[in-house]
């Protein structure tokens, strides 16, 4: 990959206790986990405070990765996006606060929160239903926000091999999220 080692041997370092290996490893997937985050918070500091305990968790944890289940980029995106999540729970939990104190929200607010969850769920289920290939692809795309050459660059595959999974996983995508929601 690069003069610094794979992806791979930088998470085997890591597992090792090596602070390059981390510092290597945020240098080159920094930028995509921060896209990621605020993607998902839009909020910048919290996207921040997201991709920081993300990072720390790949370096507490980094001795249980299994390549054989994913790449180690799916690997440390799949973090951020868990934190990140985490932290849209649990900062909907602080603004919910007391239920005496809440002003009654509109129906129409709630209605619409309520079908963003269901359909982010949905979406979620129909990633799980797609081959490794093709779910890595598409996640990579579209949470990584990565380009098809540069998922094929970080992958060592051919782009056509890319454009092909993707446009299948998409396809299969769209016939279970209309099965999904009986369209």
């Amino acid at each position: 990959m690069t003069e610094h080692g794979s992806d791979d041997e930088l998470i085997r370092r890591l597992a090792h206790g090596d602070e390059r290996a981390l510092a290597e490893l945020y240098d080159r997937y920094g930028r995509p986990a921060y896209r990621l985050a605020v993607r998902i918070l839009r909020d910048t500091s919290l996207a921040e405070d997201a991709v920081q305990d993300a990072f720390l968790t790949a370096w507490r944890t980094a001795a249980a990765f299994d390549p054989s289940r994913g790449s180690a980029a799916t690997w440390l995106m799949t973090l951020v996006h868990r934190r990140a999540v985490d932290v849209v729970r649990r900062e909907d939990r602080r603004r919910a606060g007391p239920l005496d104190d809440a002003p009654v929200a509109s129906g129409e607010a709630t209605d619409e929160a309520a079908e963003l969850r269901e359909r982010r769920r949905s979406v979620q289920a129909a990633l799980a239903k797609l081959g490794e290939g093709e779910r890595e692809a598409l996640e990579l795309a579209y949470y990584g926000g990565l380009s098809q050459s540069e998922i094929a660059a970080r992958l060592g595959v051919p782009l056509g091999t890319i454009k092909s999974r993707m446009f299948t996983g998409l396809a299969r995508m769209r016939d279970a999220l209309g099965e999904a929601g009986g369209s």
